[in-house]
């Protein structure tokens, strides 16, 4: 009886997660205050939104602008032959890092090593993609005329 009467309390049970303005509501009144170019930020969600994609999209986007990298915990990585069809897990995509599987305790326990191996390999690919120093060109030179006597 607790069970049925707790589910006919909640309005949105099993009906998608809000996640494109949960994110929205994190990126206006945290993002800036707690993120920055060295936070790894984690993303647990299935990817499942029942909301507008392109708000889903855009503050995916705007949340790894102000982050370090965004690691998304899918815990559909469970299942072999996993393909992103749902239109949110799509939207979200684009903006991630990485998605690794978090689905049991043996993925939870790889969980460290995988986010320090992901960080090392996009320090590497941020190095090789960063635009290489210009060698400074010789100043042309100043000779100073002198007068001949």
């Amino acid at each position: 009886e607790a069970i049925a009467a707790t589910l006919a309390e909640i309005i949105d049970w099993g009906g998608g997660t809000r996640l494109g303005s949960c994110l929205e509501h994190f990126n206006q009144l945290w993002a800036r205050r707690v993120l920055g170019a060295r936070t790894t930020v984690l993303l647990l969600t299935d990817g499942l939104d029942r909301e507008d994609t392109a708000l889903l999209a855009r503050e995916a986007a705007r949340l790894r602008r102000h982050c370090g990298q965004l690691i998304w915990l899918n815990p559909l990585l469970r299942f072999e032959g996993f393909e992103p069809r749902a239109a949110g897990v799509r939207a979200l995509l684009p903006a991630v890092d990485a998605m690794l599987p978090v689905h049991n305790l043996q993925s939870l326990s790889q969980l460290p090593q995988a986010i320090a191996h992901h960080r090392r390999d996009s320090a590497a690919q941020r190095a090789l993609a960063a635009p290489k120093p210009k060698q400074a060109l010789p100043s042309p030179s100043t000779k100073r005329r002198t007068a001949t006597p």
